[in-house]
């Protein structure tokens, strides 16, 4: 699966084996993301976490900066 934009913001879900590669993947992304300043809205649930992206500071749009983190 790809990024999907909608309701202006860049969404995906990410499916794993379990709970530790979900998490091992959200403290991944959580470092990415502090790096960039540019943090995202998530939700995790055993072995899936779902990504919507979009920047809050320029009216919840989609910009370069949710496209770089994607």
């Amino acid at each position: 699966m790809t990024w999907e934009e909608k309701d202006n913001s860049l969404y995906r879900c990410f499916k794993f084996s379990d709970f530790g590669e979900a998490f091992s993947f959200m403290t991944h992304v959580a470092l990415i993301a502090e790096k960039q300043d540019h943090h995202p809205t998530w939700k995790n649930t055993w072995n899936q976490v779902e990504i919507w992206l979009t920047t809050h500071s320029k009216g919840n749009k989609v910009t370069e900066a949710d496209r770089k983190l994607a």
